[in-house]
Order: structure tokens, then C-alpha cells, then sequence
């Protein structure tokens, strides 16, 4: 059964997402406050797939319990719900570890595509390979089989947003990649967002693998188009930004 947390402390809004979700074939359990949700959260043992998360709470905040439930789980799905339409409060979610956004008023519709499609990738987490794959660039190494990847034997903490966008990075290494192939190739072809949400997982990664964020050295910026996996044996770098976006 495909388990959801919900934490809305508006009850109208509440019922509708709990109502619709339900009929969409998950289980839900629901709440009304931040504090609650981390209760929960402990109590089941993090036995769920996805959080749905209000921003604005008395309380605790979305954001925060967002930042506590990343601490606890890399792999649960996270989705920031709120009434602002602000750029900072998109980017302030998905760097916090959200895997989506959603704004109100949304539809039965626009709810169910967003969650499905995180619980998509989620679910891809615990499918295991027969053997296991390595792939190495420089210091790094990726394992698809537990999905995860090193840096000079160390292990990066990634959600798997993360996880899945430095896979595709690795399969096509030294190849330039635009915003729009890794939106749909990461968030499916009918994701309802922006291409933003690419753009702040890059910075999100860059912060975890690079020496010097600012100044990054394997995820480079290619302006005007998207970005580029560059390994240590890289030797063309013509317009290729070093900048971070």
C-alpha cells in the first residue's frame, strides 16, 4: 500500500486531500500541525512513501519539519503545499530537501499527477539490480544496485532526486544536457512545474560533491542551455560556466 503523511492545518483543505488521495489508492494518515507530523513520523518508524507538507503552520513550520524528515529519511518523497506563489519559497523547500511544490488552489488532478510522479521515483529506490554496477568518474563512484554514491570512499548523503540526476550525469558524462531532457528524464515528460526545480537540485548537489560550490568542477553550467558532467580527464570546456546557478 502506498503510505502518505499529510500536514495541512486548514481542515477544509485537509478533507479535500485526504478525500482525493484516498480515492488515487494510497493510505493516508493525516494531521494538523508540524509537530504532530514528527510525532507520527517516529511512531510508524518513517513507514511511509511520501509527506504532503503545508508551508505556513502555527508552530512549527513546513520548512521545518521538511529539514527534520530529510535528517530522518533520503528517500522519502517530500512536497511542499502552499498558498504563496514567491520564487524564494519554491527554492527555499527544494533546497531543504522537497521534491516538488505545489500551490494552492491546485485541482484533484494537478495533486494526484504530482504525488504519483514523486512516489515514482521513490518506489525506483527499492527496486534492486541482480548485480551489482559501478560507475567511476574521478574520486567518484555511483552503485545502482544500493544506489549510492562516494567521493574519495566517502559516502555523499543524496535524496533521491539527487541520487537519480548524478546517475543520468554519469551515464552521459562530458555530454551537454539541457534543462528541459533532465526535467523530463528525473520528473517525467508530464510534469506540471518548471524547469526551476532543475536548476535548484544542481545547486542543492553542487553544495554536497564540490570543493568549491561557487566554483564548481564536475557539474559545470553550460549558459543558455543546461549543464554538463565534466570527469577529471576533461579537457574542452569551451562554453562551459563556472559560476554557480
Amino acid at each position: 500500500m502506498k503510505r502518505i503523511l499529510v500536514c495541512e492545518d486548514e481542515d477544509v483543505i485537509r478533507d479535500f486531500v485526504v478525500i482525493n488521495l484516498r480515492r488515487a489508492g494510497y493510505e493516508v494518515i493525516d494531521v494538523n500541525c508540524g509537530e504532530d507530523a514528527l510525532a507520527v513520523f517516529d511512531r510508524e518508524k518513517g513507514d511511509f512513501d511520501i509527506a504532503l507538507l503545508d508551508i505556513m503552520m502555527p508552530g512549527i513550520d513546513g520548512f521545518s519539519v521538511c529539514k527534520e524528515l530529510r535528517k530522518k529519511s533520503a528517500t522519502l518523497g517530500i512536497i511542499m503545499l502552499s498558498a504563496k506563489t514567491q520564487e524564494m519559497d519554491k527554492v527555499s523547500g527544494l533546497m531543504l530537501g522537497a521534491d516538488d511544490y505545489i500551490t494552492k488552489p491546485f485541482s484533484p488532478s494537478e495533486l494526484t499527477a504530482r504525488i504519483d510522479a514523486v512516489y515514482r521515483r521513490v518506489s525506483m529506490s527499492f527496486v534492486q539490480q541482480e548485480q551489482s554496477s559501478l560507475i567511476k568518474s574521478g574520486p567518484f563512484v555511483l552503485n545502482t544496485k544500493s544506489r549510492t554514491v562516494t567521493k574519495n570512499d566517502e559516502l555523499i548523503e543524496l535524496t533521491q532526486v539527487e541520487y537519480q540526476i548524478l546517475e543520468y550525469f554519469f551515464k552521459n558524462q562530458n555530454t551537454a544536457m539541457d534543462r528541459h531532457s533532465i526535467l523530463s528524464h528525473i520528473w517525467g515528460d508530464k510534469y506540471p512545474g518548471d524547469d526551476k526545480i532543475v536548476d535548484v537540485n544542481i545547486r542543492r548537489i553542487r553544495m554536497k560533491i564540490e570543493d568549491e560550490p561557487s566554483h564548481p568542477r564536475y557539474i559545470a553550467t553550460i549558459w543558455g542551455f543546461g549543464y554538463k558532467w565534466c570527469d577529471d580527464s576533461t579537457e574542452d570546456r569551451s562554453g562551459i560556466g563556472s559560476v554557480m546557478i
